[in-house]
């Protein structure tokens, strides 16, 4: 029996999960989270053999919780199911320890087959997926290749507009350490200025600037 977690905020996502993966013989599901502070708790709590983990939750992204989970249980496998579809995500997911990467677009049976060959320790990527990283290959190392997984979720969270105190608050640090980590990230990118490291955000697909008309 594959014993798995679901990591995502959004309960009605989790309940179509695990009605998924109950009515499959040999999987089970064991525990959700929406946090990856309660992602944590429940890898300690239940054991699981695979986590099923979006990258967009509340507080902290699924990259601060793919490595808090595995510090507690680093034989844990870790299959991301995500909308995020670019480099920078994707490289920083396996960074921190997932061995699988699909869309959210991907059939239910990608999700199943997926969990299937993780649990035997094997990777798995949605074409898409394996096209990007191919890429990435050929062109060298992305735009955020050189940052941490710590350093990019606090990147993530600053050009998504969040205040260096609520980016503390949400990853547990002191605001100082945030904007030292910020200080290191401008000097990694070579962005003296925050609109400097959105205008890169925004050109590798970290997010979206919406334009209105004039």
């Amino acid at each position: 029996m594959i014993r798995i977690i679901l990591v995502d905020d959004h309960a009605i996502v989790r309940t179509g999960y695990r009605r998924l993966l109950d009515a499959e013989p040999g999987l089970q599901v064991v525990g959700e989270a929406a946090r990856a502070d309660e992602a944590n708790a429940l890898v300690l709590r239940t054991a699981p053999d695979v986590a099923l983990v979006d990258l967009s939750l509340r507080g902290s992204s699924g990259i601060e919780a793919i490595r808090g989970m595995l510090a507690r249980r680093p034989e844990l496998k870790v299959l991301v199911l995500s909308m995020h579809e670019d480099a920078g995500h994707i490289t920083q997911a396996l960074r921190s320890g997932a061995i699988g990467y699909l869309t959210k677009h991907c059939e239910p049976e990608d999700v199943i087959d997926g969990i299937r060959r993780i649990a035997a320790g094997k990777r798995v990527f949605s074409p898409e997926i394996a096209q990007i990283l191919a890429q990435e290959a050929v062109d060298g190392e992305g735009a955020f290749a050189h940052l941490t997984p710590r350093e990019f979720e606090v990147l993530r969270m600053r050009v998504h507009g969040e205040s260096a105190t609520e980016i503390a608050s949400s990853m547990k640090l002191s605001p100082k350490t945030v904007l030292n980590y910020l200080t290191l990230i401008r000097q990694k990118l070579d962005a003296d200025n925050d609109f400097k490291l959105l205008q890169l955000a925004a050109r590798h697909g970290l997010v979206t600037i919406q334009r209105t008309e004039a």
